[in-house]
């Protein structure tokens, strides 16, 4: 689920600020990056930041501006330019003497050897009054984040019920066309029937065909059995039901139930799709099925 929080506070000659930004992804996927003033912190920001998040896609910057506005110096950690270059020129020859395709991420690479990364002696610690100003910063971001994501989910709830709505809809416009059924494929068979002996036949001489109607009717019963849908009607009814409950859950894992709901209603239209064998009824199924995509494109936000 996206979302956003932000928080700052001012300490000494400088200001912090806190900013996270997610994206939807099925794990959490946490990206730190942190001024160097802060970097033997970083263990401990991870574990405030990942119980809280969840999962998504999320990236966390806490980074420090003078009180002016500009960028503090201890933003960003300075380079060993003798390290990165020998390091560099090592790796490129190995992968020239070693035949090896040119890695788009060495520098990537090289940047996460220890030693590469300078830290300074104002990075080792930070003040027990500073660091707890910065919890509670993390704090007041992650209280905005969720806000943040509950506006959203308020949202998407509000779609999903119009969605969840379009399908009933259209689930009860079949009814019509579903009780001609049984009348049209009678009169459609039983048409077939007195034109079987037409065939190979002069137009003045037709050829009556004789059958079991007894056996007629059997055979159309276990037809027309074949093609009832009263069973997928139930359930797909049932499952949107379950669907609006479930979106009434509170805790976590409602997105992945919610998923599961939105392919169990999946296989029902898909299946009412099948049996159906008119026009009318297949464009309300294949409606049926274009909304649903789009709830299961918006379920993949949800926790």
């Amino acid at each position: 689920m996206t979302g956003y929080g932000k928080a700052e506070y001012n300490f000494a000659d400088h200001k912090t600020i806190v900013e996270i930004r997610s994206l939807n992804s099925k794990q959490l996927d946490l990206n730190l990056k942190i001024a160097s003033l802060f970097r033997d912190k970083e263990p401990e920001i991870r574990a405030m930041l990942t119980a809280p998040l969840e999962r998504g896609k999320v990236d966390v910057s806490i980074y420090t501006q003078t009180l002016d506005g500009t960028a503090s110096a201890d933003t960003f950690a300075p380079i060993n330019k003798e390290a990165f270059a020998y390091y560099y020129h090592e790796l490129t020859d190995l992968q020239q003497s070693l035949g090896m395709p040119g890695n788009q991420d060495l520098i990537g690479a090289i940047l996460r050897i220890p030693g590469v990364i300078q830290l300074t002696a104002g990075d080792v610690n930070i003040s027990d009054d500073e660091w707890n100003m910065l919890q509670g910063a993390i704090r007041d971001a992650l209280q905005a984040f969720r806000a943040f994501r509950v506006q959203e989910g308020a949202a998407l709830q509000t779609m999903f019920t119009a969605k969840l709505d379009g399908i009933a809809q259209l689930l009860a416009e079949v009814e019509p066309y579903e009780k001609d059924r049984v009348a049209n494929i009678k009169r459609r068979l039983m048409d077939n029937l007195s034109q079987i002996g037409d065939k190979g036949c002069s137009t003045d001489k037709k050829v009556s065909v004789a059958y079991d109607q007894n056996r007629l009717e059997a055979e159309l019963i276990y037809y027309l059995e074949k093609l009832d849908i009263t069973e997928e009607k139930v359930r797909l009814t049932n499952h949107i039901r379950y669907f609006r409950e479930t979106m009434q859950s509170d805790g976590t894992g409602v997105g992945k139930k919610l998923g599961f709901i939105a392919q169990e209603m999946g296989r029902e239209i898909n299946t009412l799709g099948s049996k159906s064998n008119q026009s009318e009824m297949q464009i309300l199924d294949v409606r049926m099925k274009d909304i649903l995509e789009q709830i299961k494109e918006q379920v993949l936000n949800v926790l």
